[in-house]
């Protein structure tokens, strides 16, 4: 008796297999179209002429068909992904965030910008003959310091700063002697003339301001940039069949690699370079970010009262340590 229930277990899960097997067979082959996709940038008409080579492309080389999925919102392409309207797609970070986290996305390769940096930096700089050298001197020597702030709308020009610098170091914005906010290339005309002894700005401010001043780009130094703000990422759905990812994952990684004109000359056109791999660790950044501006909110928020709002910035911190935990994990990593 004993030996007929293990055959027919046996029996039964051998059938299960099978089953299995021909259920993602079946599903696998009935998938003949891709569909991509595409965050609302700007009109619709721009981004189908900037975008039709590229899912051309991408069909010649998966042999699936690629239609391109437009949204009036970025809402729209993550309701998409979350039914299983869209497969593939091009967000920002804070868009593919909520498409990991609410519709089952999945970060498997990361946009490179024309010049190939995987994304920009936040970063404090200085006049060229100031004794300021690191973060470590602007804490130091906080309280003798002028400080130009960011726009309180930045990301890169007071947000990451904010986090970075202040929150991290547990110092304020208020120990400096004076500060004042202002747009990238104000705060950095400012350093340059003496104006500010320290300010915000991002790596492409810099570069654009080589360009359009390059005599004041000349009179400042860079003294600290924070962790990387990742470009734009490529997600797919997790439960995309295995088969596909793995076309997909192929043409991403390898398009534009060869050197050929006329994929170079796609890229150029969507102002990429060829792809880089990356994974769901690229939101950890934008992660802490989100994390920090609820924190604020919370300090904030009139409403709540001394232990609720005790309780809640107890929870975003302890997340926020696991978070860090992790970035420093990478940086480690990174060494």
């Amino acid at each position: 008796m004993l030996k007929l229930i293990k055959q027919t277990a046996f029996a039964t899960a051998v059938v299960a297999t099978a089953l299995s097997s021909t259920m993602v067979s079946a599903a696998e082959k009935a998938m003949d179209t891709i569909n991509f996709g595409i965050i609302s940038t700007e009109s619709q008409q721009n981004l189908k002429t900037t975008w039709t080579p590229f899912l051309k492309a991408m069909e010649e080389k998966t042999g699936y068909k690629v239609k391109a999925f437009f949204a009036p919102d970025y809402a729209g392409i993550i309701q998409g992904m979350r039914f299983d309207k869209v497969d593939v797609a091009w967000y920002g970070n804070k868009s593919a965030m909520e498409a990991v986290d609410r519709a089952g996305g999945e970060i498997f390769a990361q946009t490179v910008d024309a010049t190939g940096n995987p994304g920009y930096w936040s970063v404090l700089v200085t006049h060229k003959d100031s004794p300021l050298n690191s973060l470590e001197d602007v804490i130091a020597k906080r309280g003798d310091l002028t400080f130009g702030n960011g726009d309180p709308n930045s990301t890169s020009g007071f947000l990451v700063p904010s986090y970075y610098v202040f929150a991290q170091n547990n110092i304020s914005v208020s120990d400096f002697k004076r500060s004042m906010n202002s747009g990238h290339e104000a705060n950095a005309l400012a350093a340059a003339a003496k104006q500010v002894d320290v300010a915000t700005g991002n790596t492409e401010n810099m570069d654009r301001l080589k360009i359009t001043a390059p005599k004041k780009f000349e009179q400042l130094k860079v003294i600290w940039k924070s962790p990387l703000i990742p470009s734009d990422p490529i997600v797919w759905r997790k439960n995309l069949p295995e088969s596909v990812k793995g076309e997909v994952y192929d043409f991403f990684m390898e398009y534009g690699t060869t050197g050929d004109a006329q994929e170079l000359a796609v890229l150029e056109a969507l102002q990429w370079a060829p792809f880089k791999a990356s994974s769901d660790l690229q939101l950890l950044p934008i992660r802490q970010l989100v994390l920090f501006k609820n924190r604020i909110v919370t300090e904030n928020d009139t409403k709540l009262s001394k232990a609720e709002k005790a309780a809640e910035l107890a929870v975003i911190d302890a997340q926020l340590a696991d978070l860090n935990r992790q970035q420093s994990a990478i940086t480690a990593m990174a060494q």
